[in-house]
């Protein structure tokens, strides 16, 4: 859940990594530091907080170097503070090593190298590093098989760039488990955690894979396993741009993607519908589409937002192709000694298709001979490349932590895998081509809905000082009401929970009093006479009720406090449309309390550890 970036090259490296920082500081901002390397000096300089008190502190140094590592920080082990940030460096400050990931063993190694005379300053696992590869350094061996040597006694996950001052011509990375990316330059190469961070420099990009080593120099790099095999790796073009992750203007990332819907959602549905046929075309399931078909049951893997996406699904598949689903949280899958069957298919969704936990569980679905598909955003993830079949989503970058149309981009795709399976088997064409037809008119759909920005803006003045929220939805909507309560609490610190609306008799009514906002999920569908009578249980204990309503409902406006009306669609799509408001009422709320929206506390992007 850190940032990695390094640099090799002829051009002065300090603001190659200070900007590489600024785009990866959405995986971790506890605090940064770099580490550089050059013939007159060698130095690491850290700071607790966000990357631009680094800057300032580095602002004055004059500082030139070829060669630097840079790292972001989300602390696992050890205070968010100057000392625990890294580089982290051995005992004579000229190895640096920089690490995204956990060292399960670090207590043992710890104790092990203390026995060799090795003193620690930090509470960190990361530390053992450079002193674990530093003890093999010392016998005679050069940087690149004390690197190979150290990672044979390291248990866990690594994203790792090493530097040191001996062999000032290279940089060492090595990944298991988390996520890195070598930049091709001219006369430059580059390793990041992320392409956003290089994407000024390179689009030429080598993507790693878990136990491979990579030794980088300024015009070549050699990549081999860590038994010291030479592998020969591709290199990619990639398609982003520097405009797609920068703010165009608005305020904050998280408001930008939100505002970007309609595209976002036009772009994850582009070139996969077939409207005559009343169907989908998905190029990543072209293979497998009978066996998905054939399916006697699906299982949706995943964690977070990615997880209320999957209840969606579950809605959509069991419904529309009439194929039993089950949705786990993938942090619990493996744990639990799950029962999976051969002919059992399981997605795994993941925004950026780096997710830990999602991975390990895809990692033992495949173990235990399950069908192991993928969805996700990021081009060249490692849940991308380990599935054997999948969607991407086409959202775009996405930068705020707090994922948005990630979220709306996942649903479509899950709405074009239901099409697809149903068609195969008893849907009729006339139903396929309604769902088709509606899934087209969304983007004008969620078009409308933010022009009520201003509206939700106001009702959120109301409830910025509130200190719990209670959401309640049924059917499509109940996965809705979780993903509105969890946006509220990530970004806003207000405590909130989602509930199916029916359950509120069951606890949450004890909650209810008049300072207790309520948001209802209230499109008029089937389910819709049982949430008024819910509103009315609300109103008879002086409940505030905020509802999301249809367009054409006038009659709940006589019964709830404040009412955001949005265009109706089929119940299978509703949910990509009633999020959008909640959206931006925790995003409202959030900027109202002076929050930072694109950077919550203790959270970061991609949780690629578990």
């Amino acid at each position: 859940m850190c940032g990695i970036v390094g640099y090799i090259g002829g051009k002065n490296c300090v603001p190659i990594l200070i900007n590489g920082l600024k785009r990866l500081e959405y995986r971790g901002y506890d605090s940064a530091g770099i580490g550089i390397i050059n013939n007159s000096h060698s130095d690491v300089i850290k700071n607790k907080g966000k990357v631009s008190l680094l800057e300032e502190k580095i602002d004055n140094l004059n500082l030139f170097a070829n060669l630097g590592i840079g790292h972001t920080r989300w602390a696992t082990h050890g205070l968010p503070n100057e000392v625990n940030a890294h580089p982290h460096f051995n005992t004579s400050k000229n190895l640096f090593v920089i690490h995204n990931g956990i060292i399960e063993n670090y207590q043992t190694l710890r104790a092990g190298l203390k026995k060799l005379g090795y003193k620690f300053i930090t509470e960190t696992d990361s530390e053992v590093i450079p002193h674990l590869i530093d003890s093999f350094l010392t016998k005679g061996n050069s940087l690149f098989k004390s690197v190979q040597l150290a990672l044979q006694e390291i248990e866990g996950t690594y994203g790792l760039v090493i530097i040191y001052d001996k062999e000032p011509d290279k940089l060492i990375a090595a990944r298991k488990g988390s996520p890195l990316v070598l930049g091709i330059g001219e006369h430059e190469n580059f390793v990041a955690s992320d392409v956003s961070a290089i994407l000024a420099y390179t689009k030429q990009i080598v993507y790693l894979e878990d136990g491979e080593l990579v030794e980088v120099y300024r015009d070549k790099f050699v990549a081999k396993t860590i038994a010291d095999k030479e592998i020969q790796k591709e290199v990619h073009e990639i398609s982003m741009t520097l405009e797609e992750i920068d703010k165009a203007g608005y305020d904050h990332f998280m408001l930008k993607e939100i505002m970007g819907q309609p595209e976002s959602v036009c772009n994850s549905m582009r070139g996969r519908i077939v409207l005559d046929k009343g169907t989908s075309k998905l190029g990543g399931l072209e293979g497998v589409v009978e066996k998905l078909a054939a399916a006697k049951r699906i299982i949706i893997s995943a964690c977070g937002t990615s997880w209320h996406a999957g209840l969606v699904g579950e809605y959509m598949f069991e419904q529309f192709a009439r194929i039993p689903t089950e949705v786990e949280y993938a942090s619990e899958f493996r744990y639990r000694n799950p029962v999976i069957n051969k002919d059992d298919v399981i997605f795994f969704i993941s925004q950026s298709g780096e997710t830990a936990d999602t991975l390990a569980a895809l990692r033992e679905a495949k173990i235990r001979g399950a069908s192991v598909f993928g969805i996700c955003n990021v081009v060249g993830s490692s849940i991308a490349r380990e599935s054997q079949a999948g969607v991407y989503i086409h959202a775009g970058p996405e930068i705020g932590v707090a994922s948005t149309k990630a979220f709306t981009s996942q649903l479509i795709v899950l709405a074009l895998i239901t099409l697809l399976i149903a068609r195969r088997k008893d849907m009729s064409l006339v139903d396929g081509k309604k769902i088709a037809e509606e899934m087209q008119k969304l983007p004008d759909k969620i078009a409308q809905i933010l022009k009520l920005n201003d509206e939700i803006e106001k009702i959120a003045e109301a409830f910025k000082d509130s200190k719990n929220f209670l959401y309640l939805g049924r059917g499509y909507n109940f996965p809705v009401a979780l993903e509105g309560a969890l946006k509220m609490k990530e970004i806003s610190y207000i405590h909130a929970e989602g509930y199916p609306a029916a359950e509120m008799k069951h606890g949450p009514i004890a909650l209810i009093d008049e300072n207790m906002p309520i948001v209802f999920i209230a499109p008029k569908d089937s389910t819709y006479e049982k949430i008024l009578s819910n509103i009315e249980e609300i109103k008879a204990r002086k409940g505030i009720i905020i509802a999301v309503a249809s367009d054409s409902d006038n009659e709940i406006d006589k019964l709830v406090d404040y009412t955001i009306k949005i265009p109706d669609t089929i119940r299978m799509l509703m949910p990509i449309l009633t999020v959008i408001p909640l959206q931006l009422l925790a995003y409202h709320i959030a900027v109202k309390k002076g929050l930072n929206v694109d950077q919550p506390r203790n959270l970061a992007k991609s949780v690629t550890v578990e």
